[in-house]
């Protein structure tokens, strides 16, 4: 039974992706912002939630090496923590690109770093990130910048790590959705149509291939997962 690091669980992509690797028979390790959160968990003999504030260096290390204490080994992280914002580069401060950078890219990396040490002992390690086609295509990005240049980061780290793990059964992947299926997304933009979204289910499934042994021979992988969006 292969072992799992879920940040953001609470989240409308965190829950379904949750249930989806709980379904397919994994041992979740999903990480919510706070102690009140645990109760909107679901109850699951292979489910352990844990308040980590990822933004936390220290915090995030001190959990990750409870967490490899307990399970031994750690076969993957999905990092889903993040945050939005608008703005183009004149109404984009530094303070608010630092915020996103916190939000985007920190709670992942101070994840990353320590789970990334305990996968080249084990020889073996699965790191996946959630990118954005803002920061993929200028066009879309140019209205988003904070929020944008804290997303492009995560590719520059995924290349990294590919790069210091060659040869190696370690890789990062990099899955970039458009629209997801969400409510919020629905009443922010009651004009356009769903059916062109990602549902957030479609997208889990997607990540547990990754995940799974069908995908071994993948590496540095990029993911587009736009749907009709």
């Amino acid at each position: 039974m292969k072992t799992v690091i879920i940040t953001g669980a609470g989240g409308n992509l965190g829950s379904a992706v949750t249930k989806v690797f709980l379904d397919k028979g994994y041992k979740v390790v999903a990480t919510i912002s706070n102690e009140g959160a645990k109760k909107e968990m679901p109850l699951h003999d292979n489910l352990q939630v844990e308040a980590v504030n990822l933004a936390h260096e220290a915090e995030t290390e001190a959990f990750v090496q409870k967490v490899i204490d307990t399970h031994k080994i750690i076969d993957a992280a999905l990092m889903l923590v993040g945050g939005f914002a608008m703005g183009a580069i004149k109404d984009t401060k530094l303070e608010d690109i630092q915020k996103q950078i916190t939000l985007n890219f920190e709670t992942a990396y101070n994840l990353t770093r320590p789970l990334y040490g305990h996968m080249q002992e084990q020889g073996m390690g699965r790191l996946i990130f959630i990118g954005s086609r803002p920061a993929l295509k200028p066009a879309d990005g140019k209205n988003l910048i904070a929020y944008s240049l804290s997303k492009s980061l995560l590719f520059k780290l995924a290349d990294f790590i590919n790069e210091d793990v060659k040869g190696k059964n370690i890789a990062a992947a990099v899955i970039v959705p458009s629209t997801l299926d969400t409510a919020l997304n629905r009443k922010n933009m009651p004009n356009a149509n769903p059916d062109n979204w990602v549902k957030p289910e479609a997208l889990a499934a997607i990540l547990e291939f990754i995940c799974s042994d069908k995908a071994a021979a993948l590496r540095e992988t990029v993911l587009k997962v736009y749907n009709n969006a």
